[in-house]
């Protein structure tokens, strides 16, 4: 399901303009802390039926609750059976920096049909994201990628690192120039504190969290700065918090999407051809090795530029993002490697790839309004991870991740703007013990690139009343993927039903094989990977 997500949320931010949507002076505070928000929902615009919209105050720094405010974004499915309403739902993507805003336009419904139309489905843009009161390190899209555009994705030679590392640092700076009086309050913990505020707003004595991928670690966070405040909370691809905000999840990092990409190469050479176009007399994992070496040798030429070796792997951990894309993966694969080897054209590779690309990220055809998600993940992560400030430290540790796979080092250097970001004064570092009123679910794939199901381990052990349901298959993010997992999730977070201790959901079918329905039923922009993962060549 393909979304033009740039002209559509542009079309909202110029509707909610339009529209003079009203911010309405919060509630009277209360002694022990900030006033809570008074929301004034009205019709998100034509391009949207059925969802409306608000905005709420809140405060900037925490704390000085009752100082200078920023403004957060809403967006709302209303429950379809008010006579059997539970409450208000809030969801996020992930990201961080993703928009939970455009989660709800595009893919609320779904959320909200699975669900029995019990809940209002609500998601809010977190402080410094898209629609709230957005970071913002360049005046356009442009500009940003061109600052870029002389670096690799990653450095994969010893003569690219300091460069690469001194371009992300001066990004730093750059933001911390012109970031504004968001910047310094972006931490995860302020997020949960808005989300605090806004569960009070919508009338709900506790709250009922569904977070995917990056969610978790927001839905971990409330969790234990509000432990007696849940009613149902569910964290699907799991971040280790004690790893996530030491800055060290690189020790997760550097093996997940290696362990799926495998699975990939043993799945396409059991469905071999034609289901997988990669598969042939050689294992497809020694020819992706061989074409791999030639590419850190010499790049090969594609109709748009040089195809190198980062590129490579960055599309390859895009495309472990979703099983819905590896047939796909594999036509470019077979593209690119018979052209390393003279026998097909760049031409043939160069459209492979687009189709790829294509099935991986919704089309954006509006440049109209900055799309910051870029900024605001360093935004919030830089402000929650404690990174070493040396670059002899991220030269070493990227040496070391290196030695653990190819997509090691990809991980590790993309965060080197947090070297020189400092991180924020009330973030939170732990404990992650909370027992809290609800149980929370804790869902984690084997087979995840982004979030390694030993997060999802760690996060059951860490959490004293909660469980463990485990999808046994491969892509980022359980829901709407599995229906086993998808059900278990909805009988949770409808009347608490939890999963019997121990519960597998099994894999799904082979997704080479040409009958397996490989959409999950469900609108796909969850679990796919972030854009700016996927680069343009050179």
């Amino acid at each position: 399901m393909h979304i033009r997500i740039r002209g559509l949320v542009a079309a909202l931010a110029v509707a909610l303009l339009g529209a003079s949507l009203v911010v309405t002076a919060p509630a009277s505070a209360t002694p022990q802390g900030p006033t809570v928000p008074d929301l004034s929902w009205q019709p998100c615009g034509p391009a949207f039926p059925g969802v409306e919209c608000a905005k709420a105050l809140v405060p900037l720094d925490y704390d000085d609750p009752t100082g200078e405010r920023t403004t957060l974004q809403l967006a709302r499915i209303p429950a379809a059976d008010q006579a059997n309403r539970l409450g208000s739902l809030f969801i996020n993507p992930g990201g961080p920096g993703g928009s939970a805003v455009a989660l709800v336009l595009f893919a609320g419904q779904f959320y909200a049909d699975r669900l029995q139309g019990r809940f209002d489905i609500v998601g809010f843009d977190p402080r410094g994201v898209l629609l709230s009161d957005p970071l913002q390190c360049f005046d356009t899209n442009e500009e940003e990628a061109e600052f870029f555009a002389s670096q690799p994705v990653f450095p994969y030679l010893p003569q690219q690192e300091r460069p690469f590392f001194d371009a992300y640092n001066e990004f730093t700076a750059r933001c911390l120039t012109h970031g504004g009086d968001i910047r310094p309050h972006m931490s995860t913990a302020d997020v949960a504190r808005d989300m605090d505020l806004l569960r009070r707003a919508v009338g709900d004595q506790r709250l009922s969290y569904l977070g995917l991928s990056y969610g978790s670690f927001l839905g971990n966070t409330y969790a234990n700065l509000f432990p007696d405040r849940i009613r149902a909370l569910v964290i699907d691809g799991v971040l280790d918090p004690r790893a996530w905000a030491a800055g060290a999840h690189i020790v997760y990092d550097r093996t997940s999407a290696q362990e799926v990409l495998e699975e990939f190469f043993r799945l396409c050479d059991e469905a071999g051809r034609p289901d997988c176009a990669f598969a042939g007399p050689e294992a497809s994992q020694a020819r992706y090795e061989r074409l791999a070496e030639h590419l850190l040798a010499q790049p090969i030429v594609l109709p748009d530029g040089l195809y190198t070796y980062d590129l490579l792997i960055a599309d390859s951990v895009g495309a472990m993002y979703s099983t819905f894309s590896w047939p796909d993966f594999a036509v470019f694969l077979d593209f690119l490697a018979a052209a390393s080897e003279g026998a097909a054209t760049g031409d043939q590779a160069g459209a492979a790839r687009a189709a790829l690309h294509d099935k991986l990220t919704a089309a954006q055809d509006d440049r109209s309004l900055y799309f910051n998600g870029f900024d605001a993940y360093f935004g919030n992560h830089c402000s929650d991870a404690e990174y070493p400030a040396r670059f002899p430290t991220w030269s070493d540790v990227g040496r070391r991740a290196e030695a653990a796979s190819r997509s090691g080092p990809f991980w590790w250097w993309f965060n080197a703007p947090c070297a020189s970001w400092p991180t924020a004064e009330d973030r939170y570092t732990g404990p992650w013990t909370a027992r809290t009123s609800g149980p929370v679910l804790v869902v984690g794939n084997y087979f995840d690139p982004a979030t390694n199901y030993r997060g999802a381990v760690v996060n059951s052990q860490l959490l004293p009343n909660s469980r463990l349901l485990s999808y046994a298959g491969w892509g980022h993010t359980a829901y709407g993927l599995s229906e086993c997992a998808t059900a278990a999730m909805d009988a949770y977070l409808l009347d608490g039903t939890l999963p019997a201790r121990g519960t597998v959901c099994p894999a799904n079918p082979n997704p080479f094989e040409a009958a397996t329905d490989r959409s999950g039923g469900s609108p796909r922009q969850v679990g796919l990977p972030p854009p700016w993962l996927l680069r343009p060549t050179a």
